[in-house]
């Protein structure tokens, strides 16, 4: 009596694995990479035309070889096709999904290493730098959802011709499995049997409804349609399923996950040491291996990104973008790490004295010296403001949103180095040695320096506004390195200079090189970080620096660019 409907489910099952089996398969790198690879290309057939040339020449045939490179003959073309989209100044939600199903399907070989033509960049660069940074980054969160749906679900297994009837036809049998057995003569079954039979059929079929609404509402569905759509009937269930989609709907905010978590990791340095568990605790928790755990439960603050943080990124990137128009540009503007940035922020000032913490150091000290430095500058413009009349008050208000964002950047380049090193493949080892250095060198400089007393929370506000201000007394005519060595890897003082000379700049410029400098040692670590570690990150919510990376990338700023003329068209001309 029951052979049917477990026959049913016995197919619905098969499905299920498959679907699962296959999408497991199709989402390995190596089988990803595989499946974007073209052909192997030999390119036009030079052996064969040199024969041809060398034998005129022989037989004092006039005879030359004209070259038509490939990118002029197909750039015309391209630029009337695709080159320009119409896209309006203010993007909808539709929009976004299409341009940025566009772009996936152009940048997927992304994640695995794959290169690409400057067509492709020259089309990227132009729709990117017509649109506003909220918009660049929509469509850059919706590129990566896309990303992690290939790599994490199994939208690229559903989404296809096959998927759908293979989906149709598992739902279909868990409901005419549910159906048969709900009409069946169930008198010789037990009645506790039954119930626990009609509780599993009603979680499969339920679990069933459940994979059908999000395959109906994912941004595959969406992208798809908006691309076939020829009616009016198309469009309006595009609408609806946007509205149903909304970050305001329960649906979306309950069942759907999110595009990018938005929240930013935070590591400050002082604020670690001052709060530190006392000595002996610390050697405990060392010897039973949970030092790492405690610290990153004390240490784990976040903040939200804000759009005000956005379109300095934004901003930042896409000046460096319009800058860097060949390859030797392009490799030039990726290797900066802080230069660029003092070379080229305008504030009517030399800053040639600021290059030895960004050109002079390797990629780990410069962090350590301007996230020290940031903080030291912060306590003084803190101290500045307390003691500035209104009119003041006001102007530094309008340095305030560069002031924030470099705190933001010089917290979260600090965590990725500390807590997510395999996100900084551009800090070696020695990284770790010389922020262990520093810490060791700042607490020692704490329990020489502290005298405060109170409850832990006024002894910590007090303590951070007297240990930046004894840091900046200490005098630093003679460099650390000549007094003490270089044993010691600590970066506390070399810091403290830079940190002096930082605060002799006016205070709007100031904070103005800042956040340039921090967005530029940012998008070093996002350009010099392995795709896998990117791809990585997206099953974990994300992370801005993955955000800046696929954004440097959509404004050219990469070195996947390699492909500058493609083929040449070559044609052998006999004269007469």
């Amino acid at each position: 009596m029951l052979i049917v409907p477990t026959i049913l489910m016995f197919i619905g099952g098969i499905i299920k694995y498959i679907e699962r089996t296959r999408a497991l398969y199709l989402g390995s790198f190596s089988k990803f990479r595989a499946s974007l690879l073209t052909s192997a290309d030999a390119g036009p057939n030079y052996a064969k035309l040199m024969e041809e040339y060398s034998s005129k020449q022989k037989a004092n045939i006039p005879a030359k070889i004209e070259m038509t490179s490939e990118l002029d003959v197909e750039s015309n073309r391209k630029e009337d096709e695709t080159g320009e989209r119409k896209v309006p100044t203010k993007m909808d939600e539709k929009e976004v999904m299409k341009v940025a199903f566009d772009n996936f399907s152009t940048f997927k070989g992304l994640i695995v290493d794959l290169i690409f033509s400057f067509r492709e960049r020259k089309e990227s660069m132009k729709f990117f730098r017509s649109r506003s940074p909220k918009d660049a980054f929509r469509v850059i969160e919706a590129e990566l959802n896309f990303f992690y749906d290939v790599l994490y679900t199994k939208a690229a297994v559903v989404h296809r011709g096959i998927g759908y009837i293979f989906r149709a036809i598992s739902i279909g049998c868990v409901i005419t499995a549910f159906a048969l057995f709900y009409v069946l003569n169930k008198h010789d079954f037990h009645e506790y049997d039954i119930r626990i039979t009609y509780t599993l059929l009603l979680g499969a079929v339920g679990l069933e409804f459940v994979a059908l609404v999000m395959l109906i509402c994912s941004d595959w569905t969406i992208a798809r349609l908006d691309k076939s759509e020829k009616h009016h009937i198309g469009s309006a269930f595009i609408e609806f399923l946007l509205k149903f989609k909304s970050e305001d709907s329960w649906f979306a905010s309950h069942i759907l996950h999110a595009r990018w978590s938005k929240s930013i990791f935070q590591y400050n340095l002082i604020d670690s040491r001052l709060g530190r568990w006392p000595k002996w605790f610390e050697k405990l928790l060392d010897r039973i291996s949970l030092g790492e755990l405690f610290d990153d439960l004390k240490s784990g603050q976040q903040v939200l990104y804000s759009d005000e943080l956005g379109a300095l990124i934004f901003n930042e990137l896409k000046l460096k973008s319009e800058a860097a128009v060949d390859p030797g540009g392009i490799k030039e503007t990726c290797a900066a790490r802080g230069k660029w940035a003092l070379e080229n922020t305008k504030t009517g000032q030399d800053h040639k004295a600021l290059l030895p913490s960004v050109d002079d150091v390797d990629y780990g000290e410069s962090l350590l010296l301007w996230h020290i430095a940031t903080e030291l500058c912060d306590n003084a413009a803190t101290e500045l403001c307390d003691n500035a009349d209104e009119s003041t008050q006001k102007e530094d208000k309008e340095s305030g949103n560069h002031r924030l964002n470099s705190k933001v950047l010089s917290n979260y380049m600090l965590h990725l180095m500390i807590k997510q090193p395999a996100m900084m493949s551009t800090v070696a080892g020695i990284g770790q040695i010389r922020f262990r250095d520093t810490c060791a060198e700042l607490d020692k400089f704490i329990d020489d320096d502290s005298k405060a007393n109170g409850s832990t929370s006024e002894r910590k506000l007090k303590d951070r506004k007297s240990v930046c201000n004894s840091l900046l007394s200490v005098p630093t005519d003679v460099k650390p390195v000549d007094v003490k060595g270089d044993r010691s890897k600590s970066a506390l003082f070399d810091a403290c200079i830079l940190a002096k000379r930082l605060i002799e700049i006016e205070g709007r410029n100031k904070w103005r090189i800042m956040s340039a400098v921090w967005v530029e040692l940012l998008g070093y670590a996002a350009i010099h970080c392995r795709p896998y570690n990117h791809a990585q990150q997206l099953s974990k919510g994300g992370e801005l620096v993955t955000v800046v990376w696929l954004l440097m990338v959509q404004l050219g700023l990469s070195e996947q660019f390699q492909i500058v003329e493609g083929h040449a068209r070559a044609k052998l001309i006999v004269q007469k």
